[in-house]
């Protein structure tokens, strides 16, 4: 098989956790494959998924940015060829009380999980829709169903994805371009680290695996499904949280998110 004739398909947020585990489907399933990340370790990345007859592409690229959307996206171009596959998995998260943190994190975590998922996909979204296929998946959370109190951005912007993700894919429903929405719950990744929520209830709990919320939502993704909630539990908590009072669910989101250190003040 020729490098050619293998369809291609970018992931973002590929160094690890979910998004890695998407583009080990992807390659499973005869992608080549694009992945980004803004972390120096996505070139790892290429030695841990390069397949036979495969080629694997990393870019590192601030996707916060548009300058480095617009590198990814080039990257893409200069190939000349389609991207079959998008799949805007890139996220950052920060934990604790809105006041107390630095506001240069929290608006990385608006670029990151806003402003740079959907400048992407408008750039490989309008060429998917001129070529009239693709498929989009787009990873938004459970946490957009909630009011997250500590972790109030973050959750702001997952249910500003769940929201775009069902819009866009009412706006191309006259196209053969599908959008799918994967909501995990938490899972097991860099993420609660990374987002300074380790000793949280919600960082100490046990998780859903990487591998099995991405069969998920790659399986939906393939069916063309609108969103899909990634295990029984998250699913019976999303449908609650559709039917509670927003004022409870920040109280309940406060018993998961709020740190150990808080209780001390």
């Amino acid at each position: 098989m020729s490098e050619t004739s293998r369809p291609l398909a970018i992931v973002t947020g590929a160094s690890s956790g979910i998004g890695f585990e998407l583009a080990k489907l992807a390659l499973d399933q005869g992608y080549d494959l694009i992945i980004a990340a803004d972390e120096p370790e996505i070139h790892d990345m290429t030695f841990a998924l390069e397949a036979d007859g495969a080629v694997v592409s990393a870019v590192q690229a601030d996707l916060a940015t548009t300058e480095g959307v617009d590198r990814l996206y080039d990257v893409a171009r200069e190939l000349g060829r389609p991207v079959e596959i998008l799949i805007a998995n890139a996220g950052r998260g920060l934990g604790h009380a809105f006041l107390d943190q630095d506001f240069e994190e929290a608006r990385r975590v608006v670029d990151t999980n806003i402003v740079g998922t959907i400048y992407l996909v408008q750039k490989v979204g309008r060429d998917m829709r001129e070529a009239n296929r693709g498929k989009i998946l787009l990873t938004g959370s459970i946490a957009g169903f909630m009011p997250g109190s500590f972790q109030a951005v973050y959750n702001g912007t997952k249910a500003f994805v769940n929201s775009f993700a069902f819009a866009l894919r009412n706006e191309l429903k006259d196209t053969d371009v599908t959008v799918t929405c994967l909501m995990p719950g938490a899972t097991e990744t860099r993420f609660f680290e990374r987002a300074g929520m380790l000793d949280t209830n919600v960082g100490q709990q046990e998780k859903d695996d990487p591998a099995d919320v991405a069969k998920t939502g790659w399986d939906a993704m393939l069916r063309g499904d609108g969103d899909i909630v990634s295990g029984l539990k998250n699913k019976i908590q999303s449908a609650i949280a559709n039917v509670t009072p927003a004022g409870l669910l920040a109280e309940q989101h406060r018993k998961m998110a709020e740190p150990a250190s808080a209780d001390e003040k």
